[in-house]
């Protein structure tokens, strides 16, 4: 019977923990961990639902998207949990976030637990006393809309991921994976680095000096500023900005004067003792103001840039100060702030720093994001109190405080006065004398010169005093691109006319620097302009691309694998629907329209999967899309030229090179190296690995127990390592049988194959001597007194007592197998010919083609899946505990496809029959 008790389910057990200190003994509060349903694997569906419509994504496609959800198997035990606690409650409060995913989870929530007593949907965006009380007061029912929004990216996910995917794990590599977000996110990432490797270096040159007055009259005027040239002849010197990725000047380079060395040395040196003056002063007011509080895009820029933390750190970081109180929900789209926080941030910036550092108007913001979402508030510190960073540094340490701070300053600061000053720029002037170098670039006669400068003078730091905002790499920081107010720089007191003198006149050369790199940071901001994802996805987003091999970390650079390249032109060649900015972009509005309640779930749903064929065919569906492919070249999307007929090749153990053999032999291939960026690897550079790669023997040392040189080689199949002998002393004399004999009569070299993990190139001495001291002795059978072997075969490391053999699990196993283990694997019944056969590993389901039930089993020669029929070995990426139906299906077609192997038979020759004479 209920005892009038409140139950009250949150996500995460740090919430539960931190709300149950704000409710009474009335209420008891729960975590759900999360999600507790989700869309099953199609292979764990029931055996009578794989046949059905929900067999190959676990949605029915056909009758409204219909999905199908099971409680996933760690959280029943959670669920068994929930109900029992429901079973002495008289209320239920589901307190999960209120944006899409947390609604989903009090939906699912509810679906499962089927409460017989009063459901509230409670929501809050802190967790404070406060906070929760209000809470309580003003619950509301479940948004359907924003469920229906939810399980719409759920479903389109599935969809999106189970009929891509198997394209790339066909014509590229198995275990790869495409995703609505992610695979756009790659594209990004490698168009970057194409631009990169199609850039091409510019130089310029420009001359910079010391300039003052040579007889100050007061100390207003004195102090030296530094000016760079800006202007030759009437026209501007040409910078960075003014080269395209090319190296040629942009727009035809009219009324910009590309300055070389030669031109650059002799207007130093005509300068040196030049009259200059000042040709024009310009001093305007200066006003900065400050940035808007967090959202979750920028909070995961800025902590990149200021505390180097990933995205990912960033948010798990976030979602513990959250739960357990120190800030607000850290999902959000909005900078807006509540009126109690700008009352606390107003009140806490006037305390710290003084009532004039606060304006008479509180600032209000928006947001630029057209599809933001703005349920929450903006990222700031909990409470209508501010605690400042001082106050939490006892309970809160590394990540947590270091988060905390930058929060608390970018939120006080927002509500701060702007940082006001002045502006100077000046520009000073001299003739050059004519020379051979000026008249080369167009000048005629004595040529006037033009130096630049400019200064900053902050009068009242304003909001500075807090907090400064920081930015992101520019390409162009060398030539002055940094943004005022960064650093306060005052020129001396001057006026149009002066005469100045000039020191160190000094020429300098420049080059024109490659589109940066995408970090976390930029990367993060780059989607969010565009619209793609939400931010509260980046993070998981960026950790998929790393994870799947398509982008690695370079410091903070991202750089995109050779695998990412694959993938994405098979993805542009194919899909460039799919991953087209602005049709992903399309698609976020879409969901966002779905959670207005503008559109409808099922007919979005419709028209993405199946097309809309009145509109053409530019409206085809995903499920035509996929079916019309046609034949892919898998040789073709994985190959890139690299130059002078080399090819960069995807392989399946990874990229190597291919370039011409000599003389028109077997082609010439290498492994490139892992720490080789793509824009680093140019023609010549491949040419330079490829001429590394061995060609003949490699001397690896000399055997110190036989005296032997060992080297290492390229064999026919594959590479292997062996010992020299000495040149047998043989009797000249022998007759050529006699000599045959007795070669054959004198010892063989050891020889033994490289195993997988080695490579020709870094294979050593020690390794050697490992290989031919091969098969390794492990020990004596105590009850035959046979002894067991290991070594390495044909078709993989093994075990051999007598005539017994038994698989390792791997090559390391070789050398590091005990007796005791090895005794262990013997004592397993063996799975061969004549032995009953062994259960099957895994069940599947039933195959398309064949109709029959597939299975995984255990082989002499490793897993495979069979149908009973066709049998086929998963491959190197084939888990068996994670291999799917489809790509089983997918392995037993490819079998069936390539027919029965044909073995070339012994032929004896016929005697021909007797020809009889005719009587």
């Amino acid at each position: 019977m209920p005892s009038g008790r409140k139950l009250v389910i949150v996500e995460s057990p740090a919430k539960a923990r931190t709300i149950a200190g704000y409710l009474g003994d009335d209420f008891t509060v729960e975590a759900s961990v999360g999600h507790i349903r989700d869309l099953p694997q199609p292979s764990e569906l029931p055996v009578d639902m794989k046949k059905g419509p929900f067999g190959k994504f676990a949605v029915d496609v056909d009758n409204g998207f219909e999905p199908y959800y099971v409680v996933d198997a760690d959280k029943k035990k959670k669920v068994t949990e929930l109900k029992r606690a429901l079973k002495e409650a008289d209320e239920l409060y589901l307190a999960t976030d209120e944006d899409r995913e947390g609604e989903a989870i009090a939906w699912h929530l509810l679906a499962e637990l089927k409460p017989k007593v009063p459901v509230k949907r409670m929501v809050f965006h802190e967790i404070t006393r406060e906070a929760i009380t209000r809470a309580l007061q003003a619950t509301r029912e479940i948004d359907d809309r924003l469920v229906d929004a939810q399980e719409t990216r759920r479903i389109l996910d599935r969809l999106y991921g189970y009929e891509v995917s198997p394209v790339l794990w066909r014509k590229v590599r198995q275990g790869l994976s495409a995703g609505r977000v992610q695979s756009v996110a790659t594209r990004m990432v490698v168009e970057r680095e194409r631009e990169r490797m199609a850039f091409r270096t510019a130089e310029y040159w420009d001359v910079t000096g010391s300039f003052g007055h040579p007889s100050p009259a007061s100390e207003a005027h004195e102090g030296r500023f530094d000016a760079k040239l800006v202007q030759l002849g009437g026209r501007r010197v040409a910078t960075g900005r003014d080269f395209d990725d090319q190296g040629r000047l942009k727009s035809g380079g009219k009324d910009v004067v590309h300055v070389g060395e030669d031109v650059a040395t002799a207007v130093a040196a005509g300068l040196q003792d030049a009259a200059f003056s000042v040709l024009s002063l310009e001093t305007k007011p200066y006003t900065r103001k400050p940035a808007a509080p967090f959202t979750t895009s920028t909070l995961q820029q800025e902590a990149s840039r200021k505390l180097r933390m990933g995205s990912r750190q960033t948010m798990r970081t976030a979602q513990g100060l959250y739960e357990n109180g120190y800030i607000t929900y850290m999902r959000t789209d909005s900078p807006v702030l509540s009126s109690q926080a700008i009352d606390a941030a107003r009140r806490q910036a006037a305390e710290l720093y003084g009532p004039e550092f606060v304006p008479d108007k509180a600032r209000v913001y928006a947001s630029k994001n057209k599809g933001a979402q703005e349920a929450h508030e903006a990222i700031r510190p909990a409470g209508d109190h501010f605690r400042t960073p001082a106050q939490v540094a006892k309970e809160l340490s590394g990540d947590q405080f270091r988060l905390y701070e930058l929060i608390w300053k970018r939120t006080v600061a927002s509500q701060m006065a702007d940082a006001r000053g002045s502006t100077a720029s000046v520009r000073v002037a001299a003739d050059v004398p004519a020379s051979p170098a000026l008249a080369e670039s167009g000048a005629q006669g004595d040529t006037q010169a033009v130096f630049a400068a400019s200064g900053t003078v902050i009068t009242f730091r304003g909001f500075l005093a807090a907090y400064e905002e920081g930015r992101d790499v520019d390409r162009y920081a060398e030539e002055g691109g940094a943004r005022k107010g960064d650093r306060e720089t005052r020129l001396p007191q001057m006026a149009e006319g002066d005469d100045l003198d000039a020191r160190d006149l000094a020429a300098a050369g420049h080059s024109t620097s490659p589109p940066p790199r995408y970090t976390e940071a930029s990367l993060v901001k780059a989607l969010e302009e565009r619209g793609i994802g939400r931010p509260s996805t980046y993070a998981a987003t960026i950790s998929v691309i790393q994870d799947r091999g398509y982008v690695t970390a370079r410091g903070q650079a991202l750089v995109p694998s050779w695998l990412a390249f694959a993938v994405v032109r098979l993805l542009e060649e194919n899909f460039d629907r799919l991953v087209d900015y602005d049709f992903t972009a399309a698609m976020e509005q879409d969901l966002d329209a779905i959670a207005a309640g503008q559109k409808d779930r099922v007919a979005w749903l419709t028209q993405f999967y199946f097309g809309d064929a009145a509109r053409g065919p530019d409206a085809e569906g995903l499920r035509d899309l996929v079916a019309n492919l046609g034949d892919i070249d898998a040789r073709e999307v994985n190959s890139i030229p690299v130059g002078d007929g080399i090819t960069l090749r995807v392989g399946r153990y990874g990229p190597y090179l291919e370039g011409p053999g000599e003389d028109g032999g077997e082609p010439r291939r290498a492994s490139v190296p892992e720490d080789l960026a793509p824009d680093e690897l140019t023609a010549d550079k491949a040419r330079e690995i490829l001429e590394a790669q061995p060609d003949g023997d490699i001397v690896l040392g000399e055997d110190p127990g036989t005296g032997h040189t060992v080297v290492a080689k390229k064999g026919r199949f594959g590479p292997y390592v062996t010992e020299l002998l000495p040149e047998p002393d043989l009797d000249p004399d022998l007759s050529a049988a006699a000599r045959k004999k007795a070669l054959a009569a004198l010892p063989k070299p050891r020889t033994a194959s490289l195993l997988k993990s080695m490579q020709l190139e870094t294979v050593t001495l020690d390794d050697a001597l490992r290989l031919l001291a091969l098969p390794r002795v492990v020990g004596t059978d105590p009850e035959s007194g046979d002894e067991i072997t290991a070594q390495n075969g044909r078709y993989g490391p093994y075990l051999k007592k007598g005539t017994d053999s038994r698989s390792l699990p791997s090559e390391e196993a070789i050398f590091e197998i005990t007796l005791e283990e090895a005794l262990a694997i013997y004592a397993q019944p063996k799975r061969g010919r004549g032995a009953s056969a062994a259960a099957p590993l895994r069940e599947l389901g039933e195959d398309p083609a064949s109709k029959k039930p597939v299975v995984v089993k255990d082989g002499r020669f490793g897993p495979y899946v069979t149908d009973g029929e066709t049998n086929a070995t998963l491959r190197k990426d084939d888990a068996v505990e994670s291999i799917t139906l489809d790509r089983a299906a997918e392995l037993l077609a490819e079998k069936r496809a390539r027919g029965p192997v044909k073995r070339k038979r012994a032929t004896t020759r016929k005697t021909p029959a007797k020809k009889t004479t005719k009587k």
